[in-house]
């Protein structure tokens, strides 16, 4: 995350959190015009509305306007994370243990940039990932990991349809 996209949790955060909503990630891309997407979840079940989705839309989009941290035009995108989610924080390694991650380092490890396999876990600043037909689990230091996310398996579809509050 860059110091951009920092700057712009620390603002709008506090009033997510307030209107019962988990902010899980923002970021900022350039291209034609910059957009900043949102990405969020209601605390506790972890689903979103499209009126939600409006509600966060209204909310960040009046900090952003009177704190002004953007100087450039720029599109505001609200979204869910939906079931198969980035995974951003530590935390995320340890909610969604025993189902399956693709992981995406910035530098290589053990000859590698890209693992994909089943998340074990977390410990202090690492993530555990047992990958298929591997012997040992590989421990990937948190901070080497450029973007990580669920993957889409008949597992995490019937977790979530079994438990409509994850994912």
């Amino acid at each position: 995350m860059n110091a951009l996209e920092q700057k712009i949790v620390k603002l709008i955060e506090p009033a997510l959190t307030d209107k019962g909503f988990a902010l899980v990630r923002v970021k900022i891309t350039d291209g034609l015009r910059r957009t900043v997407q949102i990405m969020a979840e209601r605390i506790g079940d972890n689903t979103i509305t499209l009126d939600e989705c409006a509600l966060i839309s209204r909310t960040a989009s009046a900090i952003l306007d009177v704190t002004d941290p953007i100087p450039e035009e720029y599109t505001l995108e609200v979204s869910s994370p939906g079931i198969d989610r980035p995974l951003i924080k530590l935390a995320d390694y340890e909610r969604f243990k025993g189902f399956t991650a693709r992981v995406q380092l910035g530098m290589p490890l053990e000859g590698r940039k890209r693992f994909q396999g089943d998340i074990v876990g977390a410990e202090a600043s690492a993530v555990k990932i047992k990958l298929p037909d591997a012997a040992e689990v590989s421990v990937i230091p948190f901070h080497m990991i450029e973007s990580a996310k669920l993957v889409l398996t008949d597992a995490l579809l019937a977790h979530s349809q079994q438990k409509p509050n994850v994912a």
